[in-house]
């Protein structure tokens, strides 16, 4: 499943002179589930069910 729009990563580096791979997306969206999961995890930690900026 992806969680980032290709469209929107492509864009972003363009702005910057840049090109971005086909598989950037779905790098960029591993990396941001791993990042969530660790989040969850953390707010639960914390005796939360809600996940804030501080949890990532």
């Amino acid at each position: 499943m992806s969680y980032v729009v290709a469209s929107k990563v492509k864009e972003l580096l363009k702005k910057s002179g840049m090109m971005s791979s086909g598989d950037l997306a779905e790098a960029s969206s591993k990396l941001l589930e791993e990042a969530l999961k660790k989040a969850v995890a953390r707010a639960k930690e914390n005796g939360r069910k809600t996940v804030r900026p501080c949890d990532l």
